[in-house]
């Protein structure tokens, strides 16, 4: 195999297990004599997490260690690793031993090799507390994006394409899989063990989840109206100036052809109906915007290409 492996392992306050996750990464790419490197990202920790990996450095020569000053989150991290891999397939793992390195590498590598362009770890026997929150936020997602992924939010291996690919903001970690496949990426998920963890303290907080809610939608109108802004202005635009056109013909045809009612007693409906029309033109005004914005981006895009 000429092709060369990334090993990116984010990390905040795993002392008790980077160094076993580093050294079953690296036997693992030893034993096979795979080309490879691993980089840990510490995000801001304040144990010795960043002391250990330092001190495995001259054992390993392939590892790269890069530093937060202060925690950003993991997909400021995966985007830091991501940033300095040379690797052509990339391998994102936890640094709390959840998944073994030295089993789940080889499974995610077989599917890449299989000519998929993602590899999705699904996890077998989770036991915590996070799983209805993860089952809800899977649901969403295949409900939403229509990607048939049951554990989207595990380990992953990614041709280098696809990350070079696909952009990523604050918490889109998430959202890695459903972005990718909407550029025409392949994925396929594989099976592996889950284990509780041993040591550190979760990072996850309930909190979280508004804030996962939040990009799942701005995600979706993403994917869906980014390049044709109109279809989302434009139908939410028409809908209010349909309502307030509808309002004001409903008077004109009360008051004035079937002099049902007199006009004064509705001018507040008058003014609701001719409100709603100036908003829905206001609407598909943005629409009308965002598409030359769009077009704009479009052909600076293609020049520099």
């Amino acid at each position: 195999m000429n092709e060369k492996i990334s090993i990116v392992l984010p990390a905040c306050d795993e002392e008790g297990t980077i160094e076993e996750v580093i050294r079953q990464s690296y036997e693992y790419l030893k034993k096979k004599g795979y080309d490879g490197e691993i980089i840990v990202i510490n995000d801001g920790s304040r144990d010795n997490t960043g002391k250990i990996v330092s001190s495995l450095r001259e054992e390993i020569p392939n590892l790269k260690l890069l530093n937060h000053r202060k925690r950003k989150g993991l997909t400021e991290a995966l985007v830091t690793g991501f940033s300095n891999v040379s690797g052509d397939i990339i391998i994102f793992l936890p640094a709390d031993l959840q998944s073994k390195p030295i089993e789940d590498i080889p499974k995610l590598l077989s599917v890449i090799f299989e000519g998929y362009d993602i590899a999705a770890g699904c996890r077998k026997g989770r036991k915590e507390f996070k799983i209805f929150a993860s089952g809800i936020y899977n649901f969403l997602c295949k409900l939403m994006f229509n990607v048939n992924v049951k554990d989207q939010n595990w380990i992953k291996a990614f041709k280098r394409e696809v990350i070079e690919d696909i952009p990523l903001r604050a918490n889109w970690h998430r959202y890695i899989i459903p972005i990718a496949c909407n550029e025409g990426y392949t994925v396929k998920e594989v099976e592996t063990n889950w284990y509780p963890r041993q040591s550190g303290n979760s990072k996850f907080g309930f909190r979280r989840l508004f804030a996962a809610f939040i990009d799942l939608i701005v995600v979706k109108f993403r994917l869906s109206f980014m390049k044709k802004p109109m279809y989302f202005f434009g139908g939410i635009g028409a809908v209010f100036f349909v309502s307030g056109f509808t309002i004001n013909l409903l008077q004109v045809i009360s008051d004035y052809l079937l002099r049902i009612y007199d006009i004064k007693e509705h001018i507040p409906m008058v003014i609701l109906g001719v409100s709603l029309m100036i908003l829905g033109f206001q609407i598909i005004s943005l629409g009308f915007l965002g598409e030359l914005i769009v077009e704009q981006f479009s052909t600076k895009k293609k020049r520099r290409d």
